[in-house]
């Protein structure tokens, strides 16, 4: 069938929410395979990311419920990696049959969960032949999200020590490989199951955080990455050299963490990941390259999306959970 048609006469199922609410509100729905429109490509979903923001979104917590509260019913999902099957105008770079990831439809229209998807072109990149397309689904916002942290945020150079808090998770596994790669001494806060997974991947200490006060350990950092927020993000503050800097993710505790290291004299930044096909790139050959792995513990099935739920909003997954969209 070709794509044109495809669009003209075929229906996709997708993940739904019409009210925001526990993991029952998720819903699987029919509904016409949407038409690419000038920049943008029709993306047969092969996988989709599960991120944290997916939860609260669904919960109706944070900026981005704010955002869609009016406009449900809503498709959650914000990382695709599939292939491309229809292009609108003013596409160049891509064309039907490549094969790409990319963080789409951020922040408000979303649309991953879904067995087709809208992306903007310029936000997509070519996923490595080495990987395949469940897996690539668990790239983009996480990976984006330790890249920009670390290197546009904080400026992590070589021979710089920085401690990760989570550094088994999602963006934590990215953020690892990461700052290994570019030559920094790395130390993790895990919990024990973690230690040889961490250890796998070179991590030079792991503080085990159930029995080990971190802040006992680590002095003089150049800079902490604290995918947990909360009084751990408060706590890292003085784990700090004078010139070191924490960067904080979770967006509810950012400015209590920054206001506390402003009171302390250090410094601390929260952030927002955004798309950026570049730097997806730069992170793609990482991966080609064997010096970047990407860890599934779980995929699920569309109609398996609140099971898959409960276990990201347990908050101990190791590396990513994916969604098989085909």
């Amino acid at each position: 069938m070709e794509s044109s048609d495809l669009t003209e006469t075929g229906t996709m199922r997708h993940v739904v929410y019409d009210r925001f609410g526990e993991r029952d509100v998720l819903r699987v729905t029919e509904s016409p395979i949407p038409q690419p429109g000038e920049g943008e490509v029709l993306v047969r979903v092969h996988g989709a990311g599960l991120n944290p923001i997916d939860w609260k979104t669904r919960k109706g917590m944070g900026f981005v419920a704010t955002q869609i509260e009016n406009s449900l019913p809503w498709t959650p999902g914000y990382d695709a990696a599939g292939e491309v099957v229809d292009v609108g105008e003013g596409v160049t770079t891509l064309v039907p049959g490549d094969r790409v990831m990319g963080m789409i439809g951020f922040p408000v229209t979303g649309g991953a969960y879904a067995e087709y998807a809208i992306a903007n072109a310029e936000d997509l990149a070519i996923v490595p032949e080495e990987l395949d397309l469940i897996a690539a689904a668990g790239v983009p916002l996480a990976a984006l999200t330790a890249w920009q942290a670390l290197f546009e945020v904080a400026e992590l150079e070589s021979g710089q020590k920085i401690l990760i808090h989570a550094g088994a998770g999602g963006v934590g596994h990215f953020a690892v490989q990461f700052a290994l790669e570019r030559g920094a001494h790395v130390i993790v806060t895990a919990s024990s199951r973690n230690r040889d997974f961490l250890a796998e991947l070179g991590v030079h200490e792991v503080i085990d955080y159930h029995t080990t006060d971190f802040t006992e350990e680590c002095y003089g950092l150049d800079v902490v990455l604290d995918l947990v927020g909360g009084e751990t993000g408060k706590r890292s503050l003085q784990t700090l050299s004078d010139s070191g800097v924490l960067v904080t993710i979770p967006t509810v505790t950012a400015d209590d963490v920054v206001s506390a290291a402003e009171a302390m004299g250090v410094r601390a930044h929260g952030m927002r990941s955004r798309p950026d096909a570049f730097h997806l790139d730069e992170i793609a050959e990482l991966i080609e390259d064997g010096d970047v792995k990407v860890h599934v513990e779980q995929v699920f099935s569309l109609d398996q999306v609140q099971a898959a739920h409960e276990l990201l909003e347990g908050g101990h997954v190791r590396g990513k959970l994916v969604l098989d969209c085909r």
